[in-house]
């Protein structure tokens, strides 16, 4: 029964995994509107604040080390801690509201929130549209969406005060905010305060560049508790493509992990051309990542 719950606080909270469903179970039913849409009437984002990052106690609900969808298996990260991509993001509203989100909160499309495959949750991210400069804070507490083209998918209110609600959807950066129980925090693995500077995308983090342009990017398979499974990882990766390889030892609030990643690259293309290859041939859960630290 309780696996079966799982599945289902998976699959509630995102709007793309339920507009398209080509060989997978018809989970509409469980809702009241077949297709999801925006509220009725115009809903004023501008006087609505961002999600203010604090320290929340890591928890076990939504955060399963791997979880299925539709036959395609998914990893949750042990840590958000430097994490930057950019991609695709799509946005869910009126027919998930009220419903409940993968941790066992209830979904609010007025509230400053946001659904993803992989971060941990609850947790919270900086979203920069990047056609536009905009950004916005959100607080991540859902799973999705699940299109391979997508990256996040943001509640009704966060993609209209992004300025894409009515587009649908918007090429954006992504940085964690990583927020220690003495209240400091770091946005994509640098120190962060919010409302110190204006978030805009000249002051993110740029996938390719450090503070001091030196650093190069990464694609990383995993990350584990132990050296073991990163070590066996690359072993297969290898057989994939002839790149650089490393096993990175990085110690953060939830305790030492090892990554598995390929690189340096020395450009985003370059990087995502070697993500692309990785995932057509079974690395699904790759990321894109800075040499933060």
């Amino acid at each position: 029964m309780w696996l079966g719950l799982l599945a289902i606080l998976f699959l509630a909270g995102c709007s793309s995994a339920s507009k398209s469903t080509p060989s997978g179970p018809d989970h509409s039913s469980r809702y009241t509107i077949k297709q999801d849409r925006a509220p009725s009437g115009n809903f004023d984002v501008s006087g609505l604040q961002d999600a203010v990052p604090r320290y929340e106690q890591p928890r076990t609900a939504g955060n399963m080390a791997q979880y299925k969808v539709w036959g395609k298996t998914y990893r949750v990260m042990d840590s958000n801690d430097g994490y930057v991509a950019r991609g695709i993001a799509s946005w869910y509203g009126e027919k998930f509201h009220g419903h409940k989100t993968s941790n066992g909160e209830i979904f609010d499309m007025y509230s400053m929130s946001a659904a993803h495959k992989s971060l941990r949750i609850p947790s919270y991210a900086r979203v920069t549209n990047l056609e536009n400069g905009q950004s916005v804070i959100v607080r991540v507490n859902d799973r999705g969406p699940f299109h391979d083209d997508r990256l996040i998918d943001l509640s009704y209110a966060a993609a209209k005060k992004l300025g894409y609600k009515s587009k649908g959807t918007a090429r954006v950066e992504v940085a964690a905010i990583t927020v220690r129980e003495d209240g400091s925090m770091t946005l994509a693995g640098k120190p962060f305060k919010p409302g110190v500077g204006a978030p805009a995308v000249a002051a993110a983090p740029v996938p390719g560049q450090s503070a001091g342009g030196s650093s190069g990017l990464f694609v990383q398979l995993g990350s584990f508790s132990q050296r073991d499974p990163a070590e066996a990882l690359l072993a297969k990766a290898r057989g994939v493509i002839e790149t650089p390889m490393r096993v990175r030892e990085v110690t953060t609030g939830s305790g030492r992990f090892h990554r598995a990643q390929i690189g340096p690259f020395s450009d985003e293309s370059e990087a995502r051309h070697a993500q692309n290859l990785l995932e057509s041939r079974g690395f699904s859960q790759s990321i894109v990542l800075t040499d933060s630290h």
